[in-house]
């Protein structure tokens, strides 16, 4: 058996580089590529996948050697550790099997049936106009804040975004909700435009937009305090834990980004965003960002989730049994 560190100093020296060349490739310090090697450091998953990409090894050979000494460490000493062992492989292995469970509880034709009405909708694209766009744009401003509490209606959402008028009995905040959506509308769509990555930067800058001028100290900011949900048995994890996961999310992505399908990538992006709920607030409307964004990169159009009453309480629902019961379904 080979240790993670072995395994890191055979391959950088397989490959002939210099740790102050391997640093300079992933963006580390020097001393710490020596601290990985001697094993008084051990480094973070998104630093492995870069050094898998650096020595031009399977992600796999290295990944597997980590996670096993993640575990032993965190079992060392412990008197009930074999039990324990036994329970996280039942967890890991229904784990594993939840991206199978999505893929046939949103069945195959299903799938086939979205992609036939996209074919539809792709001969009457030469008909589409700006009106169109921003009533539609305009009601997915109105139904995404509307969700989360927002009393403007579709007409005041209208006035506040396109004549700038103020409503009188509303308050600054809901002003500032509505033109904010609107202009991270705008931002996503460019983005989409310029084929721009996602990423973490990208998802801050979403989040920034959100709570502009609502609560500038945390706009753009992961969370430092707990939060609740309110009305959900989910409880998101600390806040130390939120950078580790969010990390975890994007190595997420990039794996399955073009393994998924757009429809099936979108919500799991967006149900995983809400599930951590990184920030202190807005991570509704960041989420539903995030996933139409991924849609509109695969050529669909803005999903429209209703703010009523009832489609409310069916949405989040719907996001507390994937967070409870670890079980996806559609609520449409």
């Amino acid at each position: 058996m080979k240790f993670l560190k072995d395994i890191l100093k055979e391959a950088r020296t397989g490959k002939g580089m210099l740790t102050r060349e391997v640093a300079h490739v992933v963006g580390i310090d020097q001393a710490l590529i020596s601290k990985f090697e001697t094993g008084v450091r051990k480094p973070s998953r998104k630093q492995l996948v870069k050094f898998a990409e650096v020595y031009d090894i399977n992600e796999k050979d290295i990944l597997i050697p980590w996670l096993s000494e993640k575990i032993a460490y965190e079992l060392l000493g412990e008197e009930y550790g074999n039990e324990a062992l036994l329970l996280a492989d039942d967890i890991v292995q229904y784990n594993a099997g939840r991206q199978k469970t999505a893929t046939a509880q949103i069945a195959k034709d299903d799938l086939q049936k979205i992609d036939a009405l996209k074919k539809q909708l792709n001969k009457f694209r030469h008909l589409d106009s700006y009106r169109i766009t921003q009533a539609l744009e305009l009601e997915y401003t109105f139904e995404s804040n509307r969700i989360e509490g927002n009393t403007l209606t579709l007409k005041e959402t209208d006035l506040v975004v396109n004549e700038g008028l103020t409503i009188g009995g509303k308050s600054m905040r809901e002003h500032l909700e509505a033109i904010n959506h609107a202009h991270a509308i705008e931002f996503i769509k460019e983005l989409v435009h310029k084929k721009t990555v996602i990423n973490e930067r990208l998802l801050l800058q979403i989040h920034n937009l959100i709570l502009r001028g609502i609560d500038n100290e945390n706009a753009g900011r992961y969370r430092s305090v707990q939060v609740m949900i309110k009305g959900s048995k989910h409880t998101p994890p600390q806040p130390f834990l939120v950078p580790r996961q969010m990390e975890e999310y994007f190595v997420w992505y990039q794996k399955n980004k073009k393994l998924l399908h757009p429809v099936m990538l979108a919500a799991e992006m967006h149900e995983k965003l809400v599930t951590i709920h990184p920030f202190i607030d807005g991570n509704g409307r960041t989420a539903r960002l995030l996933m139409n964004m991924i849609l509109l990169q695969h050529g669909f159009v803005i999903a429209n989730i209703k703010g009523d009453a009832g489609s409310r309480i069916a949405y989040y629902e719907a996001l507390e049994k994937v967070q409870t019961k670890k079980k996806l379904q559609c609520i449409y």
